[in-house]
């Protein structure tokens, strides 16, 4: 079965590649999650849709990705999230949230996926967070969780 990727997807490949996989697969899991459509000459002009959309997205190499961590280093992230008296939040920090804490501090578009988090973060105050912008470069960044109003 002939598929184009939406998603990246484990020892597949990422958003707009076109690949071969066996019918049972792509019928079971990558169509019914929304990870690929099926091919034909018609969707070939989505893929150059989705691999600009991608492109845009991407860390264009390691010297883009040291001209972003340049920018992240002196950033200043502040998180306002729900918390209780004692500074414990009603829920946890995600990785989506710290992205775009990120964006509004003037930072850089940073992808969702690219942040993570050593332990989840679930009380108010400074907290480390690892962003790994390309295979070499990764950017350590204090974020601080303050209660919200």
């Amino acid at each position: 079965m002939k598929l184009i990727l939406t998603a990246p997807v484990d020892k597949l490949g990422v958003a707009g590649d076109i690949v071969e996989v066996k019918d049972g697969y792509g019928r079971n899991f990558l169509l019914p999650a929304g990870k690929a459509i099926r091919w034909s000459r018609g969707t070939e002009k989505q893929v150059e849709g989705i691999q600009r959309a991608r492109d845009a997205k991407a860390v264009r190499g390691l010297e883009h990705a040291q001209e972003l961590r340049s920018q992240l280093e002196g950033l200043a992230v502040e998180l306002a999230a729900r918390a209780g008296d004692e500074g414990k939040l009603f829920g946890a920090v995600t990785p989506a949230d710290i992205a775009v804490a990120i964006k509004k501090a003037g930072g850089p578009a940073v992808d969702k996926r690219a942040v993570s988090i050593a332990k989840p973060i679930k009380t108010t105050g400074s907290h480390n967070v690892a962003v790994k912008l390309h295979d070499a470069v990764n950017v350590h960044l204090p974020v601080n969780v303050v209660a919200a109003k």
